[in-house]
């Protein structure tokens, strides 16, 4: 009579104990395919991608083409850029205004909480009024100065850099309020 494949496993001592699981389960993490890397080599790796992020950055903030994202790159949208760069627009309030209502709506008077409500919606209204009224001047100026050019998103890309506050733009405003360019 032959005996089964397992009462042999059993019968045999394999001379070592089973390890535990965290044991067994370390062991199969480390891959014998990657490099054995130093912490001084990956804490230069480390730095080095940190420094290239820092000057991607500074690229970018400067408004270097070549930093650019898809959405804001190509001579169209410098042109938008520059033009609502170039001046005022009652969006680029609308946040400190917001602030401003924040503060007399705590005022315990009914009259400063309506008013400061009124203000508020006031001024929504007149900066999507001007952001319309932006989009349309800056479609008709870029098929202008760009004929041909492809002017699908060109209005929102323009009014919702008019909303930002001039120093929050990124990247940074190039020219002056009233210069040309």
């Amino acid at each position: 009579m032959t005996s089964s494949p397992s009462e042999n496993t059993s019968a045999e001592k394999k001379g070592r104990p089973t390890p535990k699981r965290k044991d067994a389960q370390a062991a199969r993490k480390i891959s014998s395919l990657a490099p054995a890397v130093s912490k001084e080599e990956k804490k230069r790796a480390k730095d080095a991608a940190r420094a290239n992020r820092v000057n991607s950055r500074a690229a970018y903030m400067r408004g270097d083409e070549s930093a650019l994202p898809m959405r804001d790159k190509g001579p169209v949208k410098k042109f938008v850029r520059n033009y609502v760069d170039s001046r005022r627009s009652i969006g680029e309030y609308f946040l400190p205004i917001i602030f401003i209502v924040l503060a007399f709506t705590l005022i315990p008077s009914p009259i400063f909480q309506v008013g400061s409500i009124f203000l508020m919606y006031s001024v929504l209204l007149a900066s999507v009024i001007s952001g319309i009224i932006l989009s349309r001047k800056l479609k008709k100026e870029v098929l202008q100065k760009f004929p041909g050019a492809d002017i699908k998103g060109i209005g929102m890309y323009g009014w919702l850099r008019s909303t930002q506050m001039r120093r929050m733009r990124a990247p940074k405003p190039s020219i002056q309020r009233g210069e040309t360019f």
